[in-house]
């Protein structure tokens, strides 16, 4: 199978699965993750009936992060996926497992490094979703969708206490996307990382204008 016949299967397969996702892991979140892992595996030599498949799936299931199920959404993910691939018939069956080690050593709360090619482009490709503008808007609106207040208002920006990003938004900054640089594993994802890193700080120091915590 050509690279494009894979990718249009397994989209039109995702289509279909991640219509109730919610919007910082949608259809969108797949297409970005996608190019993003295809632009790594070409730079870095990884197999692409192994990259495809797992940056389109990876997030297919996805429990809400204040579920008791959230740990089980790559499992539930990859097994979703391997059942699809066995569906089709020119698919290399061999390839199948790696597929799935790959979505299910890719989450960045789990801190799992990967040992093969491929789920480190995974990895990283996820890793950089969450690292840039897209990250910010991702951030916030996860953190609508559980009910999060925004930022501490006594210390938004974690001057005088540990960051708690169970409780405010703008604390993931600094417990995820401000680390996203020093996770990566590929040169190629660390030289995209960069600008968006430099953007987060950006952000933050804009935002250190705008709010009365700060803006004395």
């Amino acid at each position: 199978m050509t690279p494009s016949m894979i990718s249009l299967f397994c989209f039109e397969f995702a289509e279909k699965m991640m219509q109730d996702n919610d919007p910082s892991h949608d259809l969108e979140h797949a297409n970005r993750v996608h190019k993003l892992a295809r632009y790594l595996a070409g730079k870095e030599g990884a197999d692409l009936d192994i990259v495809i498949p797992a940056s389109i799936g990876h997030d297919l299931i996805v429990y809400p992060k204040d579920s008791l199920k959230s740990k089980l959404s790559a499992t539930h993910s990859a097994a979703e996926v391997a059942k699809f691939l066995q569906g089709i018939d020119d698919f290399p069956r061999d390839k199948i497992v790696a597929v799935m080690y790959a979505i299910q050593v890719c989450s960045f709360s789990k801190g799992i490094v990967p040992t093969t090619l491929e789920a480190k482009i995974l990895q990283d490709a996820d890793l950089l979703e969450a690292v840039g503008a897209v990250a910010i808007m991702r951030t916030f609106a996860s953190a609508g969708s559980m009910n999060k207040t925004f930022y501490s208002p006594e210390d938004p920006f974690c001057v005088y206490r540990e960051p708690d990003a169970h409780k405010y938004a703008l604390d993931l900054f600094y417990t995820r996307l401000l680390q996203v640089e020093k996770r990566l594993h590929t040169q190629t994802a660390r030289e995209l990382a960069r600008p968006r890193t430099k953007f987060l700080h950006q952000f933050l120091t804009q935002l250190t204008l705008e709010l009365p915590q700060t803006n004395k």
